[in-house]
């Protein structure tokens, strides 16, 4: 056993005691908490498509591309660099010509998709009512 000062003992704890006590740690309320960055990212409508897509495994840049209507290439790189920092999917690099780019779900990124697939299920399930409500409100305001 280390010791500290003067022959007392120095405690030690194991790299699971840290991770525990820094996940003890966060608190998304507050502004400078990395919980915060990481909801902000993960409530992205992109990353929560892009995730989605990635779903059935891997998929090109042009297959997401076409699979995600509307996303600007800019975004999609963006998007995708961003998952791949967050380690929530991987980007693999065939040599071939033109070189083959891959990117698929690590583990991380496989937890995090029943809970964004809900949420887009959810979203396509109840948009009929969301309407309903909007054309509502919008109809009152307006009078």
């Amino acid at each position: 056993m280390r010791t500290a000062r003067r022959g007392e003992p120095m405690a030690t704890t194991t790299a699971a005691q840290r991770r525990s006590a820094a996940r003890a740690g966060y608190d998304a309320y507050l502004a400078e908490c990395p919980a915060r960055q990481l909801l902000e990212r993960i409530g992205d409508k992109w990353v929560s498509l892009v995730v989605n897509a990635l779903a059935d495994g891997p998929r090109r840049y042009s297959d997401l591309r076409r699979r995600l209507a509307g996303v600007s290439e800019k975004m999609l790189t963006q998007t995708l660099r961003n998952l791949e920092r967050d380690g929530l999917l991987t980007r693999t690099v065939t040599a071939s010509v033109p070189a083959r780019v891959d990117y698929a779900l690590t583990p991380l990124g496989a937890g995090l998709l029943p809970l964004l697939r809900a949420i887009k299920d959810w979203a396509e399930e109840h948009m009929p009512e969301v309407l309903a409500h909007r054309e509502a409100h919008d109809g009152a305001r307006a009078d």
